[in-house]
């Protein structure tokens, strides 16, 4: 069945959900969230490699999602967690598996745990462990990298002391308009008689999980779907999980109207004040039905009149917690729904889908090198929501939550290097500098395979490449020779995990990169038909993993699970239907899964890929992309052939699979923990002027003013650095209404996209700072007084840190 965004309604969103089941046999199922918001205040966002993109305040907090399902009683288990961050990270998930090692044993290891990122742009970088990622956020970030070890930590312990007797249903749906291919050229490349193969030239489909508790029903739902977060702009400064964080709080927030109607009819009611608890609240994507409480205006001044704002205040942290809107606190005991919008092959494809336009003249950029008049500084990608950034990002992760609810050739792969296009950046986020992606005019010039000779001079004091890794990168002229650079320590991964979880029917491939639109669609379907054919009988949840090693030396085929990713030849045995060289991974995939089974899987088996899974080695795209090479050609670290290696190896963990053998773990990759080098400087202290403290207001709201809804109210504090507390599971901002005259009921907080934190100092040095909380009101929202409020930390001069609790006049 198909669904496309147009036509679709709420009724489609609980099909979608409730169709057909993986198979009939139950599992023990849990699932789990914890904040993973990291620092607001002065590290370098994670995507853009943009220096000047410092994190300045909250659009909506970050969260880790995981789900487990195993075997009864004690059998088989896999775990899977999806970040609201740029990437899955080596080093974070090395160093969560230790955690878990001490906690469960080898309950869960490396061979059944899978960490992956949504690819937002919009989150603290710094806690990944090569050279080359964390350049632009001056090293490691401590900070980072323990919110985001800590917080997947924890939701794993959510799902495990969670798990109960439960289903998982699945099904796939069509979106047709969140997501465009940002290089056509590079895709026009392929034969036409692949391309005539698909309807589109990205993925459209989208695969979704939904897990129902026996005694509880649905507890939580995990969807793929091929799009980049990269909605919010590459000059945004606030914490956002992207479109796909949009998705999935409203999911959440969705699911919680539509099954908890008593406690949101209960909002603002007498009830509360008679039970003694806090309503759960809902997000404003719901209409609200509520009348109660619809006092004239000149009523509501005089009630607003009568409070001031408290100034700055000593409070605890626990009351952050307590008050936000979604606190743990406040839950029944039913478990929390948790949704997860997960990345899959999202190499080539944007969520700009107006298209790409030059900003000085408005019209469309070149097709080939996507400039304008030669800049690509100029070019940028316009989302549906253009020119406000924050609605086209609502309207993405819109979308998104609406449909939820042969022959043989010896290659081989090389050290990494980056190619100078990828500086060149994409329509999402172009680059600076003369860097141009590819095109006609200069792709048989020996330029244009050298690159600019003054970045040559400058690539050639880092590492001047070899003849034998300028040959193997051929036709990629090489700007970062990152694979061979290994001072002060690694700048490349050259060992990389890859992993196959199976539940029932559906296949999870873990990738660590990027896959392109067509290298996805024609490896999963050769997989599918493997398995299809070769499966041995029984439904129940599998793992298979290994590590894959980059080696230099000149081997021969390689022939075990550690030989994956290049001991530097591959034989490469594609279908005769592939015309192609190289192939893509998902036909190669499913060809295995329906070729080789014993006829226990269907025309009903899934297979999807996890993006961007363990740790991240950039894009991978065919054979003839690569040729072009655009940003995501530049950016294929190992060479033409980096896909072919990918395919050879994910059959071999196939071939495991069906024959219930134990694949090779492969050689582990370093942990470089100890010689991370961080630059940030760090809090010294926080100041305000004489007779001002912490929390006082600084600019408030306009004396006796009202305000109607979609409009505007801002606030601004004195306040401390948000690096001295991360409110981890509570709130920076919060607005709360005023019930029966006397008491506060939270309404929202820093999660919800309506209220907007932003930090500022007056200079990069200064120890005085300002927070300004900016509210959207809502269509929805209930006429009666509001105030805002503000939590934060302050760091003293002798050391001692503060929390401080504010709120000005109330609206």
């Amino acid at each position: 069945m198909e669904f496309t965004c147009i036509s679709c309604v709420w009724f489609w969103i609980l099909l979608l959900i409730l169709l057909q089941t993986v198979s009939g046999s139950n599992y023990l199922i849990g699932v789990g969230s914890y904040d993973i918001t990291g620092p607001a205040a002065d590290v370098n966002m994670m995507g853009y490699a943009n220096a000047e993109q410092i994190v300045s305040g909250v659009h909506f907090r970050l969260r880790a999602r995981s789900f487990i399902v195993a075997e009864p009683p004690k059998g088989n288990r896999l775990v899977f967690v999806n970040l609201d961050a740029c990437m899955g990270s080596q080093l974070v998930t090395l160093k969560v598996i230790e955690r878990l090692k001490a906690r469960y044993g080898n309950l869960y290891t490396e061979n059944n745990v899978a960490v992956s990122g949504i690819h937002t742009h919009a989150g603290p970088g710094g806690y990944l462990q090569y050279v080359v990622y964390i350049v632009t956020s001056l090293g490691f970030v401590r900070q980072s990298f323990d919110a985001l070890v800590d917080g997947i930590e924890k939701c794993i312990i959510q799902a495990h002391e969670s798990i109960q007797p439960g289903s998982v249903f699945v099904n796939k749906g069509e979106l047709l308009d969140a997501g465009v291919n940002r290089s056509p050229s590079a895709y026009l490349n392929n034969p036409a008689s692949e391309r005539s193969k698909y309807k589109y030239n990205v993925d459209k489909e989208m695969t979704l999980l939904k897990f129902v508790d026996d005694e509880w029903g649905p507890v939580g739902s995990f969807n793929w779907f091929a799009t980049h977060g990269t909605s919010m702009s590459r000059t945004n400064q606030l914490i956002s999980g992207d479109n796909k964080g949009v998705a999935a709080r409203l999911m959440e927030d969705w699911f919680e109207k539509n099954n908890s109607l008593k406690d949101v009819e209960g909002l603002y009611s007498d009830s509360d004040s008679d039970t003694g608890t806090i309503p759960r609240r809902v997000s404003n994507i719901i209409p609200n039905m509520l009348k109660k409480y619809l006092i004239a205006d000149d009523e509501l001044k005089d009630i607003a009149a009568s409070f001031q704002s408290s100034g700055g205040r000593r409070a605890t942290r626990l009351l952050s917690v307590v008050r936000r809107v979604r606190s743990a606190s406040r839950q029944a005991d039913k478990p929390r729904f948790v949704s997860a919008f997960c990345q899959t092959n999202c190499g080539d494809v944007s969520p700009n889908v107006l298209g790409a336009f030059c900003t000085d003249t408005g019209l469309p950029c070149d097709f080939n090198q996507s400039t304008c008049n030669g800049k690509n500084e100029l070019c940028y990608g316009r989302g549906p929501g253009y020119p406000d950034e924050f609605e086209s990002t609502r309207i993405i992760g819109d979308r998104q939550f609406k449909v939820a609810g042969g022959g043989s050739e010896v290659i081989k792969t090389c050290p990494a290097s980056m190619g100078f296009s990828m500086a060149a950046g994409t329509t999402d986020g172009p680059g600076a500098f003369d860097f141009k992606q590819g095109d006609d005019k200069s792709i048989s010039s020996l330029e244009l395979f050298q690159g600019n000779a003054f970045w040559r001079l400058v690539r050639n004091l880092l590492k001047n490449p070899d003849k034998e890794q300028v040959d193997c990168q051929h036709p990629k002229p090489i700007l970062l020779d990152t694979g061979e650079m290994k001072q002060p320590y690694d700048w490349a991964p050259s060992i990389l995990p890859i992993q196959i979880l199976r539940i029932g029917q559906l296949v999870i491939l873990s990738v660590p990169g990027g896959f392109g639109g067509l290298s996805y669609v024609i490896g999963s379907q050769a997989l599918y038909q493997y398995l299809f054919i070769h499966t041995s009988q029984g439904s129940y949840s599998v793992v298979f993993y290994c590590y894959v090693h980059v080696s230099y030396s000149f081997l021969r085929v390689c022939r075990n699970c550690y030989h994956i990713f290049g001991f530097d030849t591959i034989q490469h045995q594609y279908p005769s239907s592939l015309q192609w060289l190289g192939g893509a991974l998902s036909d190669a995939v499913k060809t295995v899964l329906v070729t080789r089974g014993h006829g226990e899987f269907d025309g009903n088996i899934h297979v999807v890929i996890a993006g961007l899974t363990n740790t991240y080695s950039q894009y991978i795209t065919t054979f003839e992309e690569y040729e072009v090479q655009r940003y995501e050609g530049a950016s294929t670290l190992y060479g033409p052939h980096t896909l072919s290696a990918y395919i050879q190896e994910f059959k071999k963990l196939a071939e495991s699979l069906l024959n219930g053998s134990h694949a090779e773990p492969g050689p582990q990759p370093p942990d470089l923990l100890n010689k991370q080098i961080g630059l940030v400087p760090p809090v010294v202290a926080d100041s305000t002027p004489l007779g001002v403290k912490f929390g006082d207001v600084s600019t408030d709201v306009p004396a006796n003013s009202t305000f109607k809804r979609g409009e505007m109210a801002t606030v601004t504090f004195w306040s401390g650095c948000p690096r001295n507390d991360l409110m981890t599971e509570g709130t920076f901002a919060l607005v709360e209404f005023l019930k029966d005259k006397e008491t506060w009921i939270p309404v929202y907080d820093d999660d919800d996209l309506c209220l907007r934190f932003k930090w500022s100092r007056p200079w990069k040095l200064s120890t005085r700072s300002h927070a300004t909380i900016e509210w959207r009101i809502p269509e929805a929202v209930v006429s009666g007084v509001y105030r805002i409020r503000h939590f934060g930390a302050a760091k003293v001069f002798w050391g001692q840190s503060n929390t401080s609790q504010v709120h000005p006049v109330p609206l």
